[in-house]
Order: C-alpha cells, then sequence, then structure tokens
C-alpha cells in the first residue's frame, strides 16, 4: 500500500469520488489537506458564512446529482453548520459535511473552539464517521460518501484536527455505488392489478422522480393510462408543466386543478414521495386527500411506507425500475382506465383551464387587511406591486431551461402556483424544514454545478437579510445568479398570523429597509428596483442575459404591497386564552 500522509489520504478519497468542488471559510484545522486541494483538482469556494456553504452544497448535489461538499473551523464555524444540514436531511440531498474538530488530546477540557460536534448532528444525517485513528481516514472518508449516495442524505466526517498529521499506509477505497431494483415481486403485481382496476388512476410525482431519473419513464405510465399527474409539494419539476396531463403541484399554495383531480381518484401511485404532511394539508378551502382511494407508494426508503397516510401497497423500490416494471405488467392486463382516457383528458383541461383563469383574475389578496393595506398604500408616494401580478409575470420571462430556488415566506410560498418547469432538477426549496435565507447560496450551488443555466433565486426582505452577503461570494468567485427580492417591508407569513388569530396586534412583523439594489451595487453587483408592472419580465429578461453572455450578478428588488396570503399553519392555531384580568383585552 501506497505511504502518505492523512490529509493526503482524505483528499485522494474526494478526488476519487469525483470531488471537484467543496465550499467553506478556511481554517488552521484542516489547513494541511486545504493546502493540496488545488493539485489534486478541487476548488474551496470560500463564502461569506458557514451556513451559506452548506446551503451551497446542497444546491450543487440537488443539480449534479452527486456529493455536495462544505467544510469549515472546528467549533463555531461547524455549527454554523447545523441549519443547512438540516434542510439538505429533508431535500434528501447527498452532502458530505466535514467536520474538523478540537484536538484528539485535548478533547473534554475546554480548551478553544471546543465543541461536541457529533451530536449536534446526530438526527440530521444518515451517517456519522468519526475518524478514530489516523490511520483510518480514508475507510471513513470513503463510507462517509458511499452512505450519503445509498440513503439519499448528509453525512457527517468528524476529524480530529491532529489527524491529519502523520505517516501511514493506505489503499484509497472505490466508491460503491448499489443499483437499486424495481421493489419486491408480490407488491408490484399487487400494484400493477390495482392500476387495471382503477377508473379514475392519478399519479403524483415526488422528489424520488427527479433524483432516479426517472421523468421520462413517469411520463410513459402516465400517458398510457391516460391519468392526471401532479406534483409533490415542492417538486414542481418532478414533471414537464407543458404535458397535457400535467396538473400542477399540491400542498401550500399549490394548483387547484391538481387537487381536484386528486380528490376524484380511485386510485393513487404516489411514485417517489414519502407523502409528508405539510404537503398534503388542505388547501384553498379543499380538503382534497382521496378518503377512499387505494394509494400505491412506491419509495426507496421502506420506513416511509405508510408513514404518513395510510397505503394500500407498499412499494421499496427505485422509481425509475418501478414504473418501468409497473408499465410492463399493466401491459399483459385488462386496464379498465383506458375506456375512459378521453373523458378523463377533457376533465384535465378543464380544471386546469378553470385554474389558470382564475390565477389571471387573482391580482391581490381579498381579506379584508390586504385590501386596507392596499387602499392605505396607493395613498403612499411610490408605487408598490400586487405580489400575484408579479409572480406571473416572473414566470412567463423564465427561459425554459433555468433553475429557481425559492426561500420560506409569505410571496415566496404563493410562488408555489406560478412555477412551472421543462427540466428535472431545476427547483430548490428548503422543504419542510422551512428555513429562511435560504435560496441565494443555495442557487449559487447550483449554478457553481450547472453554470450553463440560468440561475434565480426568490427571497423575501426578511429572508434576504440573513443571506445577502453572500452576493460577495458570487461576485468574488466569478458565479454569476439572478436574485430577486420582494421587497414588503415586513415578514409577512407570521404577520398573516396575527391578522387572523390575534386581531392585528401586530408584533415585530414590520421591516423598514434600505434599498436592496443599492446594498447590491455597494458589494459589486447589479442593482436593479421595479415598481411597474410592466418592467418585472423585462428586467429578469436582461439580468440572465448579464448572467448567462457577462457573468454578472444581479438583484432586483421588487416593490410590492404588504398584502398577505393564506397562514402556512392555520391547522397549529388557534385564538388566544387568556385567564390573567390584565391580558383580557389580548383574546
Amino acid at each position: 500500500m501506497p505511504r502518505m500522509t492523512p490529509s493526503e489520504a482524505l483528499v485522494e478519497t474526494l478526488a476519487a469520488n469525483g470531488v471537484t468542488d467543496v465550499f467553506g471559510i478556511m481554517g488552521s484545522a484542516f489547513m494541511d489537506a486545504m493546502d493540496i486541494f488545488a493539485p489534486a483538482g478541487i476548488r474551496l469556494i470560500p463564502t461569506v458564512h458557514e451556513q451559506g456553504a452548506g446551503h451551497m452544497a446542497d444546491g450543487y448535489a440537488r443539480v449534479s446529482g452527486r456529493h455536495g461538499v462544505c467544510i469549515a473551523q472546528n467549533g463555531p464555524g461547524i455549527t454554523n453548520f447545523v441549519t443547512a444540514i438540516a434542510a439538505a436531511y429533508w431535500a434528501h440531498s447527498p452532502v458530505v459535511c466535514i467536520t474538523p474538530e478540537t484536538g484528539s488530546m485535548t478533547q473534554g477540557l475546554g480548551g478553544f473552539q471546543e465543541a461536541q460536534q457529533l451530536p449536534f448532528f446526530e438526527t440530521i444525517t444518515k451517517y456519522q464517521g468519526h475518524v478514530s485513528n489516523p490511520a483510518r481516514m480514508a475507510e471513513f472518508t470513503a463510507r462517509c460518501f458511499d452512505r450519503a449516495m445509498l440513503e439519499n442524505g448528509p453525512t457527517q466526517l468528524n476529524i480530529p484536527r491532529d489527524f491529519f498529521y502523520g505517516d501511514i499506509n493506505v489503499e484509497i477505497p472505490e466508491p460503491i455505488r448499489i443499483e437499486r431494483g424495481a421493489g419486491g415481486e408480490q407488491s408490484l403485481q399487487q400494484a400493477a392489478a390495482l392500476l387495471a382496476e382503477a377508473q379514475f388512476p392519478v399519479i403524483i410525482s415526488g422528489g424520488g422522480v427527479v433524483m432516479a431519473d426517472a421523468v421520462e419513464e413517469c411520463k410513459a405510465l402516465a400517458e398510457y393510462l391516460g391519468a392526471p399527474v401532479v406534483n409533490s409539494y415542492l417538486h414542481n419539476d418532478s414533471f414537464p408543466a407543458s404535458h397535457p396531463l400535467w396538473c400542477g403541484p399540491l400542498g401550500y399554495q399549490g394548483s387547484k386543478a391538481g387537487m381536484k383531480l386528486l380528490s376524484r381518484a380511485d386510485v393513487v401511485l404516489a411514485l417517489g414521495t414519502r407523502l409528508g404532511p405539510f404537503g398534503t394539508l388542505p388547501q384553498h378551502g379543499l380538503d382534497y386527500w382521496p378518503k377512499e382511494a387505494k394509494i400505491i407508494q412506491v419509495d426507496c426508503d421502506a420506513k416511509m411506507l405508510g408513514l404518513v397516510k395510510k397505503i394500500s401497497v407498499g412499494v421499496c423500490g427505485d422509481a425509475k425500475a418501478a414504473a418501468v416494471t409497473i408499465l410492463d405488467r399493466l401491459q399483459n392486463l385488462n386496464v379498465s382506465c383506458l375506456e375512459n382516457k378521453g373523458a378523463r383528458a377533457t376533465e384535465i383541461a378543464n380544471e386546469k383551464e378553470a385554474w389558470e383563469a382564475e390565477l389571471d383574475q387573482w391580482i391581490h389578496e381579498k381579506d379584508d387587511y390586504s385590501l386596507d393595506m392596499i387602499a392605505e398604500q396607493s395613498e403612499e408616494e411610490g408605487s408598490y406591486l400586487h405580489p400575484r401580478q408579479v409572480l406571473r409575470e416572473l414566470e412567463k420571462a423564465m427561459p425554459e431551461d433555468v433553475m429557481v430556488s425559492t426561500d420560506i415566506g409569505n410571496i415566496n410560498s404563493v410562488a408555489n402556483s406560478y412555477l412551472r418547469f421543462e427540466k428535472p432538477r431545476s427547483f430548490f426549496a428548503a422543504m419542510s424544514f422551512g428555513n429562511c435565507g435560504y435560496a441565494l447560496p443555495t442557487i449559487i450551488g447550483a449554478k457553481t454545478a450547472a453554470p450553463h443555466r440560468p440561475a434565480v433565486s426568490y427571497a423575501g426582505d426578511g429572508a434576504w437579510g440573513m443571506s445577502m452577503m453572500e452576493v460577495m461570494t458570487c461576485v468574488r468567485e466569478h458565479i454569476p445568479v439572478t436574485s430577486i427580492v420582494f421587497h414588503n417591508r415586513q415578514w409577512g407569513a407570521e404577520k398573516k398570523n396575527q391578522v387572523d388569530f390575534y386581531n392585528r396586534r401586530f408584533v415585530a412583523g414590520d421591516l423598514e429597509n434600505p434599498s436592496f439594489a443599492d446594498i447590491a451595487r455597494s458589494m459589486g453587483a447589479e442593482g436593479v428596483t421595479v415598481d411597474k408592472l410592466e418592467d418585472v419580465g423585462p428586467a429578469l429578461q436582461k439580468a440572465i442575459t448579464r448572467q448567462m453572455e457577462e457573468g454578472k450578478t444581479t438583484v432586483i428588488e421588487i416593490m410590492c404591497t404588504r398584502e398577505l396570503g393564506d397562514p402556512f399553519r392555520r391547522d397549529a392555531l388557534s385564538k388566544p386564552v387568556r385567564h390573567l384580568d390584565k391580558y383580557k383585552d389580548y383574546c
């Protein structure tokens, strides 16, 4: 076996796994390994904050289908990764988080930048590899990379900082990639039999369809059955929006057409989705989940089968292989729904047409508070745009191969009704973790992995304040993106709760900020303020042209009204009860 240092063993194992980009902030804890990144063909992309580095690794992994890697200084640098790794966990992203830690001889003594780094990540990683001896550096590194791909999620590689040094004999392990099958013989046969008997089958295309590169296979199955296809929550890129059978996303602010069609299903094929609780909640006044339907769930993680929704058949398998196998079996059966494909196609088209017309007419929110705000702001100096109209104009101006990341927040969540994609690996959100400060760094990571594709992020002014400093990373590292900031001067999602449940008693919800376009220019990017509806589309198109042809990052600040969409968690709040006299007026 070759003789090398542990640092060389780490770097050689990274190279063996195809790593070319690592996101993070340099530090003395791993400097010996960092010193040889460049000759190994690895670029360390320095970020402004470690949370941003973790999100960049997430975006990189979700676009490329390969590992995203982040690294930082032990202690505070590592604790700053926690939020981003939690988001990657719920997005099923194969992120490898490398966490150098305090030296082995001073652990437990309370030294400089010391922390117990394994417990922080215990519940938000699929595997934790702690290098217990320098001679095992390559072994644990390789295992972290293998497990991230095997289990579709982040892993942690924890390394005492003194273990980068020394001389060891080591063989660099070959990456292990496990081929996934279609599922069990009996469950696949049961799934095909249920679909064959269905009169109104509906397919839910989830994130597993994207990760398995199974969009074409999902399309073939849907076309054979004539089944409407809805996207699982925040996986709007799991089926092409131009397809006649596409009916839009489920979940918060999703497609009313998709929800209505799903409610009529007698058999549902949930392909590559865990059917998360937040993504199947009632919406638009519709409790759309079909209570009497037979549910077939396909997921590569057996623990997800039947976890959230009662199922009739659970298939533990790869979404692509399962779709192919189920279609093959259906072609040997008498499939009832083939007889009414034409009528179902008409029904699908009618529901989609009605929903599009409703979106066209839904130019602003209609609750009393929003109407008051619109009237009040019409008297203010300046011009403010209705968020729904802005989102529609942005939708029209998007290029076909665009990548979009969205932050958490009121306007960003309403965007779920308007974001449509033709290609997989195009849409990125923090999923059910729902953290602020996600969108910009994630789209930077996506752009790093796919520099040939236009990259756009959406954020409200609250979330933007948590991540806007990464514009400096874009400019300094020549990673051009276009960032849309919806400037409505408030924490909109939480203010809606104060409207609906707390009698408009607003506490800490208003944000009076300077011009974000001015701030962008001070960081070396282009900054544009838009306050006319007719300028929204052209501003986006010009920014994307600058991004793709000139390598320029642009921040587009859109001045929006303070109207508010439906609350996120109507199910989780109730009218307040007060017992003490001094709080009686606060009921």
